[in-house]
């Protein structure tokens, strides 16, 4: 790939798993790093991931063959305006936001389209900062790639490759129809788990009753609802449209419902009820329903032959039946590799340990 020098504007989450995914995979590839916390750059040049351990000007690296813009998306557009008469010639900027419009717009405004390819790593969680990121963390994650009007066909492929070296799944789409597609599946449940938050606290009683009997449905919906509020409202405002468009499409399929239940319809309750539950369980990781627990764990796996058969070897060997098991290739706000459904806690209690044992690293919600 002839890639020498990469840099990174922002070192947290996904920046700093990226960049410890390359310094994993691809060790003879410098790493530059520009943060707003120089106590971040100390740690990274610590951890031998990247080469600079003080604050470095945009200038020093301009001349990256990708230069990553991994902070908040109003600030990537600033730091876009910024290296728009510095860079290299053959540089290319690329982002890890999950909005792209306003970036692919203020790209088309400033004249970048030659040099500008968008991107958003499909994985992550409501941990943050460098100490959270992993050199596995994209592994068998989907990553997706939204070109510029004018990227060249080769400045395609090579993007291409660099993600599919990242260990990521690339999968190539329109920015419109990534926003859409996102606001769908990441934006608009966001926006539901903190509006289902805020209606049961204003709705609680003084012995906070419903806080107290709060059980694994309630909590599982909620779970993103934890993640910065800052940052969803960066991405709200950065994705309004679309965000609204869905709010409007999911208040109708709510009046749907309400008409339904208003009315005692059984058959069409039923119908409805039905569809979604043939929808969701057609999903490629399939979950127990939200009445009923769930024992489950999710690890980190590196993508080699017979990766997972290990994993159900260990643990039929030691007694433990799986009762779901696959690879989570959409790990926004997801820990680990491998998703991994028990029967009982026992089960769960005893893979928790017997993996950690072999040395895996293993996550529990």
């Amino acid at each position: 790939m002839n890639i020498q020098k990469i840099a990174f504007i922002g070192l947290g989450l996904i920046g700093g798993s990226i960049a410890k995914t390359l310094k994993r995979v691809a060790p003879q590839i410098k790493l530059y790093a520009v943060s707003g916390h120089l106590s971040t750059i100390k740690q990274a040049y610590e951890a031998g991931v990247i080469e600079n351990d003080k604050m470095l000007n945009l200038n020093e690296i301009s001349d990256a063959d990708y230069i990553f813009l991994c902070t908040p998306v109003q600030q990537n557009l600033e730091y876009l305006h910024q290296l728009k008469d510095m860079i290299s010639p053959d540089t290319v900027i690329t982002d890890v936001g999950s909005v792209k419009g306003d970036i692919h717009r203020a790209v088309v405004k400033l004249g970048l389209e030659e040099h500008f390819i968008g991107g958003h790593p499909m994985a992550g969680s409501e941990k943050t900062g460098f100490a959270a990121a992993t050199p596995y963390l994209l592994e068998n994650a989907y990553y997706v790639i939204t070109p510029a009007g004018k990227t060249a066909p080769h400045q395609l492929e090579r993007y291409r490759n660099l993600v599919s070296l990242l260990g990521a799944i690339p999968l190539v789409l329109d920015y419109d129809q990534h926003d859409f597609a996102t606001a769908s599946i990441s934006h608009l449940p966001h926006v539901i788990a903190y509006s289902l938050v805020n209606l049961v606290k204003e709705t609680d009683d003084a012995d906070e009753t419903m806080k107290t009997i709060a059980a694994g449905g309630f909590r599982d919906m909620t779970r993103i609802a934890a993640s910065s509020p800052v940052m969803w409202q960066d991405i709200c405002l950065s994705n309004k449209n679309q965000i609204l468009r869905l709010i409007d499409l999911y208040t109708g399929q709510l009046a749907d419902i309400r008409s339904y239940i208003e009315a005692g319809d059984r058959e069409k309750m039923t119908a409805y009820f039905t569809s979604a539950k043939n929808y969701r369980d057609s999903l490629s990781v399939r979950k127990t329903g939200p009445m009923q627990p769930v024992f489950e764990l999710y690890c980190d796996l590196i993508d080699e032959v017979g990766g997972i058969a290990t994993i159900a070897t260990l643990l039929a060997s030691n007694g433990i039946s799986i009762k779901n098991i696959g690879i989570l290739h959409n790990r926004e706000f997801e820990d680990g590799v491998l998703h991994i459904e028990l029967y009982d806690q026992k089960s769960l209690e005893t893979a928790d340990v017997l993996l950690q044992k072999y040395h895996y690293t293993v996550y529990r919600r």
